[in-house]
């Protein structure tokens, strides 16, 4: 089963908080010890189970006798691909490490071979960023997702000295990239946390789909006493749905508009790719009969339903507002009634529905009533075998 990892990052995301999180999630604390031994740095790694504001979750340690060791880049790339590590462990870090090292270069303007990583080099951080690419694999992970990373404010202290928050390598990573700042004054997102998420995740947003698997917690080293300085791992299977899961609404009340004119503005609007389309009767003020005009659209598809809206119909204005949506995955299948071949849409929970197209054309052709053709082609796909109550009765009349 595809397994989808989303990455809640409201408290930022930092090495050992993705590691603590994907233990807490399940996946094997031994093997992942194991796994970061064979690197041989000789850092002293265990798990501890803590509490922020509550929350039960697990802490990653990681003893280093040497912290302020400086290495680089190929050194570090070949200490990963001399360990004994899955394949796909071995190239997800290495990729984090090369991610990392072109924003030091950038920041530091230097060769990327000449970078040297200091803490980030250190055996603490080779023992996140592979340690968080171990516990992906043992878990089974195919997909992830990250929520918009909250950097925290402030000011940090690193090998540099004092720099502000987010650090400069930590902006640098997260160019393009959506990110805010809300809590304590401190770093919440650190390089390491931001090279693995920019790095492993397949874009930045709201929650997909999913039904969940399992749920994990890693704990900052911060006990804030107002805030769960946790980052929250969420495994789960998508559902597979290809529609927009963020949409925008779009509504206008109209009074002074023909019927005829608002159905050919709804045919339009859904032509230029509206999800959804409706008109409603509604009472406006002073007794005035109205109608309520709600378009559902993809976010990328805001302006140019507006300008539709604007054109096809006499309204002067608009409501705007995002909303969320969930949709179950849905596939077609065919079936053949006795007057033509009707497709089925079929949803992940096994609800099935007719076409309505197709049994309108077959009605129309055939000069049967709507009703019998949709009758027809439920019982065609029952008796296939598709359906829960396959093989239940007598063909429809």
């Amino acid at each position: 089963m595809p397994l989808l990892c989303y990455l809640d990052a409201f408290s930022g995301i930092s090495g050992d908080m993705l590691v603590g999180a994907l233990a807490d999630a399940g996946a094997d604390r031994t093997a992942i010890v194991d796994a970061l031994a064979s690197l041989e740095t000789g850092a002293a790694l265990s798990f501890e189970r803590v509490k922020r504001c509550g929350i039960a979750a697990t802490k990653f340690h990681v003893g280093v006798a040497d912290a302020h060791a400086h290495r680089h880049l190929a050194h570090i790339l070949k200490t990963i691909e001399g360990a004994a590590l899955a394949e796909r462990a071995k190239q997800n870090a290495a990729a984090v490490f090369q991610r990392l090292a072109e924003a030091e270069a950038a920041v530091h303007q230097v060769p990327v071979e000449h970078v040297h990583f200091h803490e980030v080099g250190a055996a603490d951080s080779i023992a996140d960023i592979v340690g968080a690419c171990v516990a992906f694999e043992l878990l089974g992970v195919t997909s992830i997702v990250s929520a918009p990373l909250n950097v925290g404010s402030g000011t940090a202290k690193t090998a540099h000295g004092l720099l502000p928050v987010p650090a400069p390598a930590t902006a640098a990573l997260l160019r393009g990239k959506p990110i805010y700042s809300d809590g304590p004054a401190v770093e919440l997102t650190t390089p390491t946390g931001a090279a693995l998420a920019v790095t492993l995740a397949r874009g930045f947003g709201g929650l997909p789909a999913m039904k969940i698997a399992a749920i994990g917690y890693g704990a900052g080293g911060y006990d804030f006493p107002d805030r769960a300085n946790v980052l929250r791992v969420i495994l789960g299977e998508e559902t597979g749905a290809a529609e927009a899961t963020t949409i925008v609404v779009l509504e206008a009340n109209i009074d002074d508009l023909s019927p005829q004119i608002l159905a050919y503005a709804m045919d339009r609007l859904l032509e230029l790719g509206a999800l959804d389309v409706t008109l409603q009767p509604i009472a406006m003020k002073k007794g005035r009969p109205g109608t309520l005009l709600r378009v559902l659209a993809r976010p990328e598809d805001r302006e140019a339903m507006a300008a539709a809206v604007f054109a096809e119909t006499s309204t002067l204005g608009l409501r705007m507002y995002t909303a969320e949506r969930r949709v179950q995955a849905r596939h077609w299948v065919e079936v053949e009634t006795p007057h033509g071949k009707v497709r089925m849409k079929v949803s992940s929970e096994g609800a099935y529905a007719p076409e309505y197209e197709d049994c309108r054309g077959i009605a129309l052709e055939a000069g049967v009533p709507l009703k019998q053709v949709i009758a027809e082609a439920n019982y065609a796909y029952l008796e296939a075998g598709r359906g829960p109550a396959a093989g239940r009765g007598p063909a429809p009349q």
